[in-house]
């Protein structure tokens, strides 16, 4: 049997990454001249580099918060600790136990050991909460949504505060655009009913369940480490970011969905179509092409990240009206095409149309005529 150590070693060895990059959705790393930093902003650690076509993920400095996992507007970055999935399940369990009521608390808040560890999902930081998983919750018909937090002002996470705020925030907005009296409730102490006297039991294990449960461990260890080489050796074999990002044969950059507004979507529908004509959002945009200044280009469509826009293959009756295709759910508001627009004749607006959200026909834009390019021949005439 290991002694402690070896396990210690394996363990730390074989920890994974708190974020994973999927370096081909970030709209920089598409197009250097995409002005997205929101990554960056929302790091405490300095832990995200992002600008010339790189996003640059440095594990060693990452404090697991999950802000940034929780900003990036193309999913880039992926929470691994805990996944998505893994944090749902948890909060199902304990949904069960707490009689209906969705809480998750941060670790500190969680560390003083006042509630029952069984009746509410921990995340190292309440920065890692996002849209997705507070909206399911609220379409399943929880009683209550709660998030506990362990005194920010005095964390070292402290520089995420705003950013829960804004989740929250966030999520009310939906909740009451749906039209429900749900709100999402930020509190510094856990909900009386979550409240334990006696602790014995609930937290830690003991001395002989320690050595049983490490024993487990090394096992576990030894079985990742194989998975881990075989990860490694298919990472080699890999394809690269540049192959990764080759234009297809319509003439765009490789394109993806945002599967958490898809989710919220989703939640949204199981609620109710919302009672109001527009809603104000982070989570998707509203695109308007100025089509006096629009040249038909279409570079917003080559490199839009998810295709909310798109060349539309409507042929119009004169044969020379153009159109490109603009579906408001699919847009994530990356504000990429603004950003490499050459005529700076698009706009990304928060303020979306409830209807066009939550319709599966996209907007039809019709652009005009691009400019006839000067030939050789005309170019000599006017010599």
């Amino acid at each position: 049997m290991p002694n402690l150590n070896d396990i210690v070693e394996i363990a730390e060895s074989l920890e994974s990454k708190a974020v994973f990059a999927a370096e081909e959705r970030c709209v920089v790393v598409r197009n250097r001249n995409a002005k997205c930093r929101k990554c960056v902003e929302a790091c405490q650690a300095d832990a995200l580099e992002v600008g010339n076509n790189r996003l640059t993920y440095h594990a060693r400095a990452c404090v697991s918060c999950g802000a940034c996992t929780v900003v990036c507007p193309t999913e880039a970055l992926i929470p691994m600790r805990p996944l998505d999935e893994d944090l749902a399940t948890a909060t199902a369990q304990a949904c069960v136990l707490a009689d209906g009521m969705a809480v998750f608390s941060c670790a500190r808040a969680a560390a003083r050991r006042k509630a029952d560890p069984d009746r509410f999902a921990e995340v190292p930081c309440l920065a890692r909460m996002e849209e997705s998983v507070l909206m399911k919750l609220a379409s399943c018909g929880v009683s209550r949504l709660v998030l506990v937090d362990g005194t920010c002002k005095t964390c070292k996470y402290r520089a995420c505060d705003p950013g829960i705020d804004a989740t929250v925030a966030s999520v009310n907005g939906l909740l009451e655009a749906e039209g429900i009296t749900l709100r999402v409730e930020r509190l510094s102490e856990f909900p009386e009913e979550l409240l334990v006297e006696e602790t014995t039991g609930l937290f830690g294990v003991s001395r002989r369940g320690f050595f049983t449960q490490a024993k487990d461990v090394a096992k576990d260890a030894a079985e990742k480490a194989a998975v881990t080489a075989l990860k490694k050796e298919l990472q080699q074999k890999a394809p690269s970011l540049r192959d990764r990002l080759k234009m297809s044969d319509k003439g765009s950059l490789p394109q993806f969905n945002a599967m958490r507004r898809m989710h919220v979507l989703d939640a949204m529908d199981s609620i109710g179509r919302p009672i109001v004509p527009e809603i104000e959002t982070r989570l998707w945009g509203n695109v308007g092409i100025d089509t006096e200044k629009c040249t038909s280009c279409f570079m917003c469509t080559t490199f839009c990240p998810t295709g909310a826009l798109k060349k539309s293959e409507v042929e119009a009756e004169d044969g020379k009206t153009r159109f490109i295709e603009f579906s408001t759910a699919d847009c994530v508001q990356c504000r990429m095409c603004e950003d490499i627009c050459l005529k700076s004749c698009i706009t990304v607006s928060d303020v979306v149309l409830t209807e066009e959200l939550f319709d599966f026909e996209p907007r039809m834009i019709e652009l005009p005529e691009p400019p006839k390019k000067a030939g050789i021949i005309s170019n000599l005439k006017r010599r």
